[in-house]
């Protein structure tokens, strides 16, 4: 397991180095943030001395090299903007879109799960057409559709939940934190169904797929044959054998899910660092851009890394593989 931990952590590094290189060259050789922030009157000499305040100057292969000795140290730049460090920008705000991306991503697998199995275990009921009518429905409909819908029913008509915003806070850890209040709750409810949308449609038709599958396998038909509680061969025979396809997708769509929220959050104005992307874009505040990118790279690879371990104990033929085709 160590071996194989190691393994995956070394390729981790890797993709996450190969990334701050394509990042940092994509996003520095488009526009100039010069005409952004400097007064459309000032003369050349003006011009010059910002340029050469902000390290543009200097060809783009050197700013690499700069930024990535200062980015071993934790410093990813300073915004052009608002003048502070860009990770502090992204850390003020990544809060939020965690917890709405971890809160889609429950919703999901509560919501998910079940009604996959009640799908693939009835498929020709209408429960089961209904359930597979609606996913493709989850899957068919854009996201920023939904969400003004979503507003329009609920909020404008019914006036149930709040439009947008955050609502009330309270610290977890020192963290600022929503769901523990319910005006938070109220707020959160309507962004994490919309982003919920797609990864439930997915979990749905994953797991009716993988239950038809496991039910034609000797191992159910055997237990069933002992007379074994349906319920046992479900949850045992059936459900165990099916997690983990499920991890996994579970773990690619949850770095989805935190990498593509800014729709959401900007149709709900969710306070997260969607916005603060597409803000970031808009003033070309290069350094929150990367510190931005390079921040949700490195979380997709934690998180991918972590789903190959638990994807590693949950089939051990996993690790065992990688460590034969090594040798």
């Amino acid at each position: 397991m160590l071996a194989y931990a190691a393994r995956r952590l070394g390729q981790s590094l890797f993709v996450l180095a190969l990334m701050s290189f394509l990042v940092f060259l994509g996003v520095y050789a488009i526009g100039n943030p010069i005409e952004l922030l400097v007064n459309p009157e000032a003369d050349d000499v003006e011009r010059a001395r910002a340029t050469m305040a902000l390290g543009l100057d200097k060809p783009i292969l050197q700013q690499y090299l700069t930024f990535l000795m200062f980015a071993a140290k934790g410093d990813l730049g300073r915004s052009f903007v608002y003048n502070i460090p860009a990770i502090q920008l992204i850390l003020e705000r990544l809060p939020a879109t965690l917890e709405l991306a971890l809160s889609a991503t429950l919703l999901a697998i509560v919501l998910g799960i079940p009604l996959g199995l009640v799908a693939g275990l009835k498929p020709r009921s209408w429960v089961g057409r209904g359930i597979m009518a609606g996913s493709i429905l989850g899957f068919s409909l854009p996201t920023f559709w939904v969400g003004l819908v979503l507003i329009m029913v609920f909020s404008v008509q019914l006036g149930w939940l709040p439009p947008n915003g955050r609502g009330e806070t309270v610290p977890l850890l020192g963290v600022p934190v929503s769901f523990l209040t319910a005006d938070g709750l109220a707020h959160l409810a309507m962004p994490a169904l919309n982003l919920a949308l797609l990864q439930l449609s997915l979990l749905v038709r994953l797991t009716r797929a993988g239950t038809r599958e496991a039910l034609l396998q000797d191992y159910v038909k055997f237990a069933r044959a002992k007379g074994l509680p349906p319920r046992r061969v479900i949850g045992v025979h059936v459900l165990k054998n099916i997690l983990v396809p499920i991890v996994t997708v579970i773990g690619l769509e949850l770095g989805s899910v935190i990498a593509f929220a800014i729709v959401t959050e900007s149709i709900f104005a969710w306070p997260g660092t969607g916005k603060l992307l597409v803000d970031s874009i808009n003033q070309l505040d290069r350094p929150v851009i990367v510190a931005y990118l390079l921040v949700i790279v490195s979380i997709v690879i934690v998180i991918n890394f972590a789903v190959d371990i638990l994807y590693s104990m949950l089939d051990p033929r996993v690790r065992l593989g990688g460590a034969a085709s090594a040798h």
